[in-house]
């Protein structure tokens, strides 16, 4: 169905921009507030409602997320549409040249997870999981796999294509899977990124694997992290 446009123009409120000429500052200027690279990264596999972005940010208040609402979409890097009825609900999607934004992402992504400080108990949302897999897929652990991967997550279902080198992931229906993950985000993540055995996740119900299973073995073995580097030294004081 074709999403109409909502064509009000909101005024972002007033920030602090750095001055300088950098193409660097100035992506700081339009991503740098607090949150927003988050709300960007939410919206990175489709449009999404108001209620689902707070439900996926659980640190951010209804204020906050408004105002980076308006600021993204005053410089252009989401808009606002409205859903054709029956659905008739406002949603957030993410322009063209915000959809660009993802190598961003990815980056930042293989670069802080080598930091010996970061958390991996902290919350993680559906989206977080399916852009990890597409930023630390290894091509050459492949092989010659092609196969459609279901994820099961909360009340959202994410479909992976699994060919060719890389992976591909759509919010969706699972017509057609070869394997269906079922399971909260952070779990899933730990069968891929901890290497905790699907069967002990199976055997405390937090994970239910329907399928190939051989595949299921396999493909949690695609997504290597990269090293660590050393943790920083005690301060030693004077």
């Amino acid at each position: 169905m074709k999403l109409e446009k909502i064509t009000e123009n909101p005024k972002p409120p007033a920030r602090r921009h750095y001055d300088d000429a950098c193409a660097t500052a100035h992506a700081l200027d339009l991503v740098g507030e607090r949150w927003a690279l988050l709300v960007i990264r939410e919206l990175m596999l489709g449009p999404r409602r108001f209620s689902d972005l707070r439900a996926n940010l659980p640190g951010i208040s209804a204020n906050v997320l408004t105002q980076r609402l308006e600021g993204l979409e005053a410089v252009g890097i989401l808009v606002r549409r409205r859903l054709p009825p029956p659905a008739a609900t406002q949603v957030y999607e993410l322009t063209p040249w915000g959809y660009e934004s993802e190598p961003i992402f990815q980056a930042l992504g293989r670069w802080a997870a080598r930091s010996p400080l970061h958390d991996p108990t902290l919350p993680f949302s559906a989206v977080s999981l399916m852009l990890s897999l597409r930023t630390m897929l290894d091509p050459g652990r492949m092989g010659g796999i092609d196969a459609r991967i279901g994820f099961h997550i909360g009340d959202e279902t994410y479909l992976a294509h699994l060919a060719a080198g890389r992976i591909d992931i759509r919010r969706g229906p699972l017509d057609g899977s070869d394997l269906v993950f079922t399971g909260a985000a952070p779990i899933i993540a730990g069968a891929i990124y901890a290497g905790v055995p699907l069967s002990a996740f199976e055997a405390k119900g937090q994970l239910k694997v329907d399928g190939d299973r051989a595949l299921a073995e396999r493909f949690v073995t695609l997504f290597p992290l990269p090293s660590k580097v050393d943790a920083p030294a005690p301060r030693q004081d004077a």
